[in-house]
């Protein structure tokens, strides 16, 4: 894929004032399709468990296609959980994959809805040059509602359209709730295309948001203090 993975482009000063609203918003499109066809047309379906923007190449004109399924894991169209071990990559795993309880496609939606923020704001969520979260930042903005703030300010492109880029945020909230509250991708890619309106399925919660990597691991580690360890796959760059 000849413009190589989508961090190249969002984490990187130079390139990320290159991609326009529009280009952004084909990325997470092409995203959303990609993924709701793993969910939905595979069979069996296709967890992916390691979407991150590393593993998101993007051709010449920007269409996307998802690699590494190293850690990915076949689905039955008749079930709807399976058992898996810790995998992931840090800062892109859903909250329940700590927990070592049955997980499904959901967890995919969380890593989306990730992306999704990291492509509006420029920035890895779980970064060690900054205080917080993107999450946290969202939260916060959410209850406040303050999301207008949280567009990209050094992209005018993005500031003409500051109401659609709400709503995308608005689409990453949604993705990175508690499992049971996330939409499929298959919704996501409905009001993402405009064929559902996005407060019709929004259910927002903001108490039962994910917790912060610190937490997780501190509650992941007090479990396995009482029960066997759980196995893990941890992913990192690449």
């Amino acid at each position: 894929m000849c413009n190589g993975s989508l961090d190249k482009w969002i984490f990187n000063p130079d390139q990320a004032h290159t991609l326009s609203w529009e280009i952004r918003r084909k990325i997470i499109i092409g995203l959303a399709k990609g993924l709701e066809y793993l969910h939905s047309h595979c069979d069996p379906n296709i967890i992916h468990f390691d979407i991150k923007p590393q593993n998101i190449l993007l051709s010449g004109d920007f269409s996307v296609k998802i690699s590494d399924f190293g850690l990915a894991k076949l689905i039955d169209r008749d079930q709807s959980q399976v058992l898996t071990v810790l995998k992931g990559t840090p800062g892109y795993m859903a909250p329940e994959l700590y927990k070592g309880t049955k997980v499904s496609v959901k967890a995919d939606v969380y890593s989306f809805g990730i992306v999704v923020l990291e492509i509006l704001f420029g920035r890895k969520n779980s970064d060690s040059s900054q205080h917080r979260t993107l999450i946290d930042i969202v939260k916060e903005k959410a209850e406040t509602e303050e999301l207008h703030d949280l567009v990209d300010s050094y992209n005018e492109d993005m500031q003409l359209i500051k109401e659609e880029a709400v709503k995308m945020i608005k689409i990453a909230i949604m993705c990175t709730q508690a499992h049971n509250r996330r939409p499929s991708m298959s919704t996501v890619l409905k009001v993402l295309e405009d064929l559902m309106d996005l407060e019709s399925v929004a259910e927002y919660c903001f108490v039962t948001m994910p917790q912060t990597e610190a937490d997780l691991r501190a509650n992941s580690a007090a479990s396995n203090n009482s029960t066997p360890p759980v196995a893990s796959i941890l992913s990192g760059p690449r």
